[in-house]
């Protein structure tokens, strides 16, 4: 393999000059290592942006917990991303933030067993009351309890239902309000699903029909233009993103891999799992396309992707254009409108 001249001249260092936020996650392109990778990330997100691309985020991990909250409710309101893929606990999350329940700084070297006498839960470094939590659990619950028993609904339409109360910091209120579906393939694995079985116990069955998810996240990508994916974190979100691709080739639709692959994880490619995995596994199995535009960055998201959603905010003002979906019950409808 030979490399052009110009980009074996080009340094690695960049220079002490004062600039934005933007202007250096930019400039860390040019440099090795995990930072190359950060401003390479943000270049691609730019590129998506400026094209007919359908951009769906996967967010996996206790990232609304950790305080990414309002950046990724930032990134739907802006529609910098078109579809969300996330766990059910980082949904059940940012309920509880929307209803008042917060979050707090805490220490990982506590003691658990005085936590759990006061009742404070902790995710590392983080405390919330379980006793508000359970308020939350409730709020499920109720809104279950007012929903039809004689249809079967999607995650999508459940997490419409959780956002219209919502405020649009968070990530189901913006959601609602920009017109962005929400998919959680693992629903009941959260205490969205501990709210519904509450419900359930009382004799109002209501049927999430996750089949269907995967019919409906499968349209989106079947009939988008381009397609672009971004990962914080990975687990179920990440793949049931990918296997978009592996059905529409099944079912004869399919038209190439995602054209732009970005991923922030912690997870390593070399113990084999999915979540850490590189996108040049992925080509193999025709989920990302091989002239893709990638960019893995092997770090904490919580440090990246603040970084990277600033930079956006300050480099992107608006994007090229933006796909728009219309639901007839489980039939979609897209188009792109331009902005």
């Amino acid at each position: 393999m030979s490399y052009p001249e110009s980009e074996m001249r080009q340094r690695t260092t960049i220079p002490m000059v004062d600039r934005s936020i933007g202007e250096l996650v930019s400039d860390m392109a040019r440099m090795g290592f995990q930072a190359g990778q950060l401003g390479q990330s943000l270049r691609v997100w730019e590129n998506m942006l400026s094209r007919d691309v359908t951009v769906f985020l996967g967010l996996a991990g206790a990232m609304v917990p950790a305080g990414l909250q309002e950046m990724i409710a930032y990134l739907i309101s802006r529609r910098y991303v078109d579809c969300l893929v996330s766990t059910g606990a980082n949904l059940f999350h940012d309920l509880c933030e929307g209803l008042g329940i917060m979050h707090y700084r805490g220490s990982s070297c506590a003691d658990d067993a005085h936590l759990n006498e006061c009742k404070i839960d902790r995710i590392f470094d983080v405390f919330v009351s379980e006793v508000e939590l359970h308020r939350a659990d409730k709020y499920i619950s109720d809104l279950v309890m007012s929903l039809r028993t004689d249809i079967m609904y999607s995650s999508r339409e459940i997490m419409e239902l959780l956002g219209r109360e919502l405020p649009e910091t968070t990530i189901l209120g913006a959601a609602y309000r920009a017109g962005v579906p929400i998919f959680v393939p693992a629903l009941s694995d959260s205490s969205i699903g501990i709210g519904m079985v509450i419900a359930w116990r009382n004799g109002h069955r209501v049927i999430v029909d996750q089949i269907r998810d995967v019919d409906e996240i499968t349209q989106i990508s079947e009939k988008s233009a381009e397609t672009g994916v971004v990962f914080i974190g990975g687990g179920v979100p990440k793949n049931f993103i990918q296997q978009t691709k592996v059905i529409s080739e099944l079912m004869g639709t399919y038209r190439g891999g995602h054209s732009y692959a970005i991923q922030y994880t912690t997870d390593t490619p070399h113990f084999g799992g999915l979540s850490g995995c590189t996108f040049s596994e992925a080509v193999s199995w025709g989920k990302v396309d091989k002239e893709a535009r990638m960019a893995q960055v092997f770090s904490d998201a919580t440090i990246t992707v603040p970084l990277v959603v600033h930079a956006l905010r300050e480099r992107v003002k608006k994007r090229y254009s933006v796909p728009r979906f219309t639901w007839n019950g489980s039939e979609l409808e897209l188009v792109y409108e331009q902005v």
